[in-house]
């Protein structure tokens, strides 16, 4: 039997499943912690990366497990044809790490972000969901390790459960990944048609993309779970057929660049008013960022804020009171307002491009507390930096590349300090 690496990190919580799953596949499923040791990992013929949240999707999810030394190691084994199979959170890691699409250094070429479930154009859902999705199969089902047991234009029905599993991708790299073949699952409804919107396109995902694979076809991510229900089994089986038959990986190129992203310039009106919101209690998001850094031998302090930036038309100190008051914005209990200016030694605010937080409050501010007075309401996170070691302002820059604080695929960000 195939020994399968089944990946845990802090936060994962679908090993169960996929324990289950690749035995029904006939695999041998043996646990690998984070912290394993690189000779443990080296002797497993494929790898999965189980969902769950793992650091409790801090930052963003996936992106701290991106960052961690086992990823290294797995794109190593990768390289040499190994299957890698990442199920949600799992997703996420491969996408953040750059091991899917499989661009030339691992840049991030693809971003999973937040949920909108949009209807007739309106959003009417933000965050975590979860339901039962129905995937079309859309590639040659030799293009993949996890598609061969599938039939093109096949359809299955599995359950997702995410908050972060909106695909979004430079539109110069998805006809690359299509040309490819490297699409192998959108939603659909059970006739297998694709269509853009809520429930059968259940997070906004750009063309209603649930999975990618790798350019070589030896990874790939899909958000959701497969390993949760016998429907998903093909895909375990795939894997099992894939080491089977020592396949060769797929020779396809990807040209695409992704273009280096710089800091954008924070330009208000005079209708506009910002809202910086700290925390009384611990932030353990700050400092889970903080120990990524430090184990990448980074000497710093991390601090965060929310950023709101409010809009208003008229009658602007009673629409604030009563924004305070709904508790839309921040929850007083825990949050309050905080200067911006507090003399840190680089800050940035960092905005998502597709800003559905942001909107979502607008309408709901709106809508029920019928504040019309209100144009348009963006939310932003400002993080800052502190140096503890005087050598280290020259490190901004390998810092950002990291891509710790956003993803230059669906964040902008701003240089404030």
């Amino acid at each position: 039997m195939h020994k399968i690496g089944i990946v845990q990190f802090p936060g994962s919580n679908t090993e169960r499943e996929t324990f289950m799953a690749c035995r029904r596949a006939g695999m041998n499923a043996i646990e690998l912690l984070w912290n394993c040791t690189n000779d443990l990992l080296k002797t497993m013929d494929g790898y999965i990366i189980v969902g769950g949240f793992s650091y409790e999707d801090r930052s963003r999810a996936g992106v701290i497990a991106a960052l961690d030394p086992i990823i290294e190691q797995i794109k190593i084994e990768s390289s040499k044809g190994k299957p890698v199979l990442g199920i949600c959170n799992g997703a996420q890691i491969l996408v953040e790490s750059g091991l899917v699409p499989g661009l030339k250094n691992d840049l991030p070429g693809i971003a999973l972000t937040d949920n909108k479930r949009i209807v007739n154009d309106k959003v009417i859902g933000v965050g975590y969901y979860n339901a039962w999705s129905n995937l079309k199969m859309i590639t040659n089902p030799n293009r993949c390790a996890f598609t061969r047991k599938f039939k093109k234009n096949a359809t299955m029905k599995i359950p997702f459960a995410h908050a972060e599993g909106r695909f979004v991708i430079p539109d110069e790299l998805l006809i690359e990944l299509q040309n490819n073949g490297q699409v192998t699952f959108q939603y659909s409804d059970e006739n297998g048609n694709i269509v853009d919107e809520f429930p059968t396109n259940p997070n906004g995902s750009q063309n209603n993309i649930a999975a990618v694979s790798n350019r070589e076809g030896n990874v790939m991510a899909i958000m959701p779970h497969p390993e949760r229900t016998t429907n998903g089994d093909q895909i375990f089986e795939s894997m099992n057929d894939f080491i089977d038959k020592k396949e060769s990986p797929i020779n396809a190129s990807l040209t695409y660049t992704p273009k280096v992203m710089s800091p954008q310039e924070l330009n208000l009106n005079n209708k506009s008013v910002e809202w910086v919101i700290g925390l009384i209690i611990t932030d353990n998001e700050a400092k889970s960022v903080n120990n990524a850094l430090r184990r990448r031998g980074f000497d710093v302090e991390v601090s965060r804020c929310v950023h709101w930036e409010i809009n208003i038309e008229s009658d602007q100190e009673r629409v604030l009171d009563e924004i305070k008051s709904s508790g839309e914005l921040f929850n007083s209990n825990k949050e309050f307002i905080v200067d911006k200016n507090q003399g840190h030694d680089f800050s940035i605010l960092v905005r998502q491009k597709d800003d559905v937080f942001g909107r979502a409050k607008h309408e709901s501010l709106t809508n029920r507390f019928n504040l019309n007075e209100i144009s348009f309401i963006k939310r932003g996170v400002i993080w800052n930096v502190n140096y503890k070691s005087s050598n280290l302002p020259n490190e901004i820059e390998p810092i950002l590349t990291t891509n710790i604080f956003y993803n230059p695929n669906c964040y902008e960000y701003y240089r404030i300090n």
